[in-house]
Parts: structure tokens; sequence; C-alpha cells
């Protein structure tokens, strides 16, 4: 039986080279697409670690300790200096005084002699209520005043009269007697008089209101032409010089501020505005409360301040600093120089040949930027302040300022090196692109042979424009144990 097939068409049956001819097609594109994953695996060279040319760029140029360009780096020296050991605690500006102006008698409100915000001294008019209801009880009450002083003078002339008479025997002593008891009468009448007089004489100063303290006063509450009744609110003076700040302080530091009260000493006490960063007044702690609140394990305190300036407004949020002490001749750093790592605390070092090293170190107390170095540093040493995220033990730093000729000599043998490595990266660039190119041909190609085997894409054959430029003598691949940037801080 024969196994050549016939054309549907014709009817006649079809060659058997005509019958394979798909079969070798599917086999040619599959050789030509595994000699081209080929090429391309073994024609590019694996990248070193970091990223290639940049990556290694990075690795060493940022001051890593496999060399390069050094690392821009912010840097501060250790001083000697003071740092105060400060109590921070939250207070409220409190005034002083604050002292409601109301009427004293009943009456109607004539004038308003001040302005609102208006700064007032003790004495100072602020108001006048309708005198003359007052000023008529007066006139009434030294009316009947002098009326009685009249009557007691006429009755001592008497008393004397009657007393020449009863020495001459021409009165009882009855009558003498009688007289005397109407004079003391007379002037008990008398000085009962003083009183309604005195009181007349208050209510009549009372219609007019003056300020009891120095302050400012604050929003009228009553216009002119209302009656105010005895007692009825007029005007709110608040005394702003000078002033108090209440806080609280830690029962843990109490005794620390109790033992400097003791020797006498003045506390000094600075207050800021809610941010920190403006200082609003200096002052002096006043004192501290008899007792410790429980709830809060805190004691009052209030600080008084002068303010002059009125820098401090009553019920003001302020930040407070509370000065125990001054630490003399301590090793400063700046705040920013600190890292943090598993061993704790330590800072950058720049040596000589401007590289650094770890340096773990110990802190006492911080007041704002400023921190204390109890052991670890010397006065005179340099420390980075900025820049430390991407430095480790060794690396290469640049010094704000500077630009120094070591540094452009390997910033120019760097470029110098990896201009070969560019070129061979062009060069594989291009031979990739050939080769994509290579491959729609020989697919087109493939098409149109006649499965004769001749195949320019097979396994082991090279580009048609030559094998790929040798690598330069001088060139070296980048470091493995290279550190990925930023690796170096903790």
């Amino acid at each position: 039986m024969s196994m050549d097939s016939k054309d549907p068409t014709s009817g006649r049956p079809r060659p058997a080279k005509t019958r394979r001819m798909p079969f070798l097609i599917v086999v040619a594109a599959a050789l030509v697409i595994a000699a081209i994953a080929w090429w391309f695996a073994h024609a590019t060279p694996a990248q070193p670690p970091g990223g290639g040319r940049s990556g290694g760029a990075r690795g060493g140029g940022q001051g890593g300790p496999g060399g390069g360009l050094p690392m821009p780096v912010g840097v501060a020296k250790v001083e000697n200096g003071d740092i105060n050991i400060v109590l921070n605690a939250l207070g409220t500006v409190t005034p002083l005084r604050v002292v409601t102006v109301s009427a004293q008698v009943s009456g109607q409100l004539q004038k308003v002699n001040f302005k609102e915000g208006q700064r007032v001294r003790e004495g100072d008019l602020l108001a006048e209520i309708d005198p003359r209801p007052f000023q008529a009880a007066l006139t009434q009450a030294e009316g009947t005043a002098a009326h009685d002083q009249a009557l007691l003078a006429n009755a001592r002339i008497d008393l004397e009269r009657y007393r020449t008479l009863f020495q001459q025997d021409s009165i009882a002593k009855q009558q003498l007697d009688s007289q005397a008891s109407l004079v003391r009468q007379y002037e008990g009448t008398v000085s009962s008089d003083r009183g309604p007089v005195e009181t007349a004489k208050v209510n009549l100063g009372y219609t007019k209101i003056v300020a009891p303290v120095d302050g400012r006063v604050g929003l009228r509450q009553v216009d002119a032409g209302n009656n105010v009744q005895n007692g009825g609110s007029i005007v709110v003076i608040t005394q702003l010089m000078p002033i108090d700040v209440l806080f609280t302080v830690p029962e843990d530091n109490l005794p620390a501020v109790l033992t400097k009260q003791h020797a006498g000493t003045t506390l000094a006490v600075d207050v800021y505005d809610r941010a920190g960063q403006t200082k609003l007044g200096s002052g002096s702690l006043a004192s501290l409360d008899n007792q410790i609140d429980t709830t809060t394990g805190t004691v009052k305190a209030k600080a008084e301040f002068a303010n002059a300036d009125e820098g401090l407004f009553p019920n003001q949020f302020v930040n407070v600093r509370l000065q125990l002490d001054v630490m003399h001749g301590a090793t400063v750093i700046p705040t920013s120089s600190l890292e943090r790592g598993s061993g704790g605390l330590f800072v950058y070092v720049v040596q000589p040949d401007h590289t650094v090293a770890v340096r773990n170190i110990k802190t006492g107390p911080t007041e704002g930027e400023r921190v204390a170095v109890t052991e670890g540093l010397k006065v005179g040493e340099e420390v980075v302040t900025s820049g430390a995220d991407r430095l480790r033990e060794g690396s290469k730093v640049e010094l704000p300022g500077e630009n120094p000729q070591n540094a452009g000599a390997n910033g120019e043998k760097a470029a110098a090196t990896a201009k070969p490595a560019e070129g061979d990266a062009s060069q594989r660039a291009g031979n990739r692109g050939e080769g994509q190119q290579g491959q729609g041909r020989g697919q087109g190609e493939h098409r149109r042979r006649d499965g004769s085997g001749n195949d320019t894409g097979a396994p082991g054959s090279k580009p048609s424009d030559g094998s790929a430029p040798e690598k330069p003598a001088d060139a070296k691949p980048a470091s493995s144990d290279t550190k990925p940037a930023g690796s170096g801080t903790q």
C-alpha cells in the first residue's frame, strides 16, 4: 500500500519532498531561536554587583572603602563649652491680679472715660455715675448735723450759767445736773449725725469709679446712659507687670529644686512660645506649692516675670525651661552628629587622611541642638554632621569648601578607566541590535531555504562584524564586597 498522499485538486500523488517542507521549516526556526538565545547568554558579560559601571561608581566613588571619589559631608569641631541643665515643663501665664471694677452705688452711668485695651494707673477715673442724688443726701445729713451742733452749743452756754448761779446759791443742784445731762445728750446726737454725713460723702465718692490697680482694661461691659445697680460690672482690669507663670515640677526633680532654694539660690526660668523657638521672657522661680498632686506626681510652681515689654499675655500657653545647674567645661558636639547602632550611640570622626572612623561615645545632658559627651571624644576633633547615611568605617570624605587635588586625580583616573568599559558596553549594545536584526533576516531566509541546512544562526557562530574587542589591561571588575549606597548607617 503506498504511503503517498494525493493532491485533492488534481488527484495526483504529492512528492515526498513537498510533504516534508513544513516540518523542516519548523525545525529550522527552532534552531535559529536557540542559536540566538545561546549567543546572547554567552556574549553579554555578567554585570558587577551594584549595577555595572554606575553601580561601581556608587560603591567606590561615594566614599566606599573600595576607593573612588570622596563623599561630601558636613562637619563640626568638638568644642569645650558650658551646658545648662534645664527642666522642661508646660506652663500657663497667670496675671498677678485680676480686678473686676463694679459700681458700688446705684444710678445712671453718665461717662465712660477709658478706651478698651487701654493701660491705666491706679486712681485713674474710669467712669462717672450721676452724683446729684448723693449730693442732696450729703447736704441733708450735714444740715441735720449743723442743727444738732447748734443745740449742743446753746446747752453748753446754759450749763456755764447754771454753774455760776449754783455757786451763788441761786439755783438748786438738781437744775444744774439736768442741764449737764442735756449737754451730754446733744453731744451724742452730734456724734450720731457724723455717720450719715460720712456715709453720704462715701456714696458721693462712689459716683466716680477709679482704677484700683495698675493694668490694662478689657472690653467695657456697660455703656454710658444705662442705669447700673450696686455691684454691676463696669470693666475688668488685668495687671500685666509683673506677671506669673504657673507650671508643674515632677516629684523626681523636686529634691534638686528644694536644695537650690534652701541654699538661697535664685533659679532662672525662661519661657518660650508654643513652638519652643521664640523666647518670650526671663524670670525667676517665686514659690512652690505645699503638697504634691498624687494624681499626676507633680507639684505646682510659680515663676515671676517683669514683663516690661508685655510679651507674656494672660492665659497664654508657654514652654518653661527651669535652669537647675550649669555643667562647665563640657565636651560639646551638635546633636545632628549622633548616630545610633546596635552597640549604642556613635559618631563618624574625620581622620587627617580624610577618611572617617566610627567612634562609640557616651552622652550627658542636652541643651537645644548641643549635647555633652562624657566619653569617646576629644576637643578639636571633627565629627560628621550631615551626609553620614552613606558612610562606613574607612570611607573617604570631602570637607565643606575643599576640592582636593587628589580627589580630582582619582576622578580622572576613574573616568579613564570607565571609557573602555563604556565602549565595551556600546559595542555589546550594537551587537545585540545587529543580532536582533539578524534574527528577523534569518527567519525570512528560512522561509526561502530549500532545506539544505545552511543556517547562519547555527549554535557557535559569531556575528559577521567580528568578535568583541578585548578588555583593557587596567580594567578590573568591581569588588564583590562593595556595599550599596546607604548601607553604612545603622
